[in-house]
């Protein structure tokens, strides 16, 4: 296994999940992949990796780590295993960051107040 397709688990103990989640989408193919997943609905490891220039145990790999992320969810129908975005864990780490984005805005304005202050 290739070091960018390693797999990502959340830390124990259920902290904070954004670390995984943005080593998750780093890859380029897991981004690509969870798009096709998000634009398809659900699919297979055979139908996404029809869509991609990777091969099929390529991308269970990549799955695996989405899944490890709580990116992506799979159920078993039949003989498949289907895969789906799971959006909450996008929307949190979206929240998270958004809360960074306003605590360092809060930052560069006490700043900018001092330096106009002074």
């Amino acid at each position: 296994m290739s070091p960018a397709a390693a797999p990502v688990a959340p830390p124990p103990g259920g902290g904070d999940p954004a670390p995984a989640v943005f080593a998750a989408l780093a890859d380029p193919t897991r981004w690509r992949l969870l798009g096709t997943l998000a634009e398809q609905g659900e699919g297979t490891a055979t139908t996404l990796a029809a869509e991609l220039p990777v091969s099929r145990p390529a991308v269970i790999k990549h799955l695996l780590v989405l899944d490890r992320a709580g990116l992506v969810d799979r159920r078993r129908q039949g003989r498949e295993v289907r895969y789906r975005v799971r959006p909450e864990q996008l929307d949190a780490t979206a929240e998270r960051m958004r809360a960074v984005a306003a605590a360092w805005d809060r930052r560069l304005a006490a700043v900018k107040r001092l330096a106009e202050e002074g």
